[in-house]
């Protein structure tokens, strides 16, 4: 219920927001009496696009942390938990990035790390994983975890999901509009945008939104790859990437908050909406890399 709850106040403070820039820069404005402005319509494309998915990009980590329960270690409790924040340390510092904050979460199998930038993001690790994996697995995924901070995947998705959010925005109204002025090309005395405007608008922002996270899946899919290689490359060695992968093959990997999920450890079948590969073929893309 807090889930839900939450994800309902954030979409609407995120339009709230985006409306109030939209009104006060004027970018609004793109439908006036001689036709379609489309530097207005571009401008409020961006407006609307990234706008959407910086705020996201900006409040993931406090989110990540209501939302999955996160309690935040600084190493000064049990003997597990100052091992972990020093496996953190030991990798940032190998990556040439700053200290993330070290949490964990109860729940399945899973480990996730977020945060708007490379120097204060947060890693954390789900009590299932560490009670399921050896310490060289665990090693390991924190490893990919650290992996996608110092590859900034959080600012690149988000820059990727800003531009797709872009072109639904802007492309739906120009395709509304001309549909609209078809459908109205005989009717002189109309004035304004048309049911033909709004319907085509509203079909072409679910259609085109489809398409986009598609694209969106792919790039992620790709990030993944990099991610474990990174993992193997912080450790030294592959096998334990290996290993922790083949387990949570057999594993049901705890369901992330979707602020997070793109950003967790998950396996699955590979399909076009899915953030991540399946885990065959990222033990085989290990494994072929330790063969070159």
């Amino acid at each position: 219920m807090k889930r839900i709850l939450l994800f309902v106040m954030t979409n609407l403070a995120v339009v709230v927001v985006l409306g109030v820039v939209a009104s006060l820069l004027g970018v609004n404005r793109y439908l006036t009496a001689n036709g379609l402005n489309l530097g207005a319509l571009l401008g409020f494309a961006l407006v609307m696009g990234f706008g959407g998915a910086i705020i996201s990009l900006l409040i993931s980590k406090p989110m990540a942390k209501w939302t999955s329960g996160v309690r935040v270690i600084d190493g000064s409790g049990s003997p597990d938990e100052r091992w972990i924040v020093e496996t953190v340390r030991k990798f940032a510092d190998k990556a040439g990035i700053g200290m993330p904050e070290v949490g964990i979460f109860e729940g399945d199998p899973n480990a996730f790390a977020t945060g708007a930038f490379k120097n204060s993001a947060l890693v954390a690790v789900s009590t299932g994983l560490l009670q399921g994996m050896t310490r060289d697995e665990v090693e390991a995924v924190i490893g990919h975890e650290v992996a996608h901070i110092a590859n900034g995947d959080m600012v690149t998705m988000t820059l990727i999901q800003g531009v797709m959010n872009t072109f639904v925005v802007f492309l739906s109204r120009v395709i509304g509009y001309a549909v609209d002025s078809f459908l109205r090309k005989n009717d002189e005395n109309s004035s304004g945008p048309g049911i033909g405007y709004y319907v085509t608008t509203i079909v072409l922002d679910i259609v085109l939104g489809f398409a986009a996270a598609i694209i969106v899946a792919w790039f992620s899919r790709q990030r993944e790859f990099r991610a474990d290689a990174g993992a193997a490359q912080l450790m030294g060695r592959r096998q334990p990437m290996i290993n922790a992968l083949a387990r949570l093959g057999g594993m049901h990997p705890g369901e992330l908050p979707k602020s997070v999920a793109a950003m967790g450890i998950a396996g699955g079948i590979g399909k076009l909406f899915s953030t991540h590969p399946p885990i065959e073929e990222r033990i085989a893309a290990l494994q072929n890399a330790q063969q070159q």
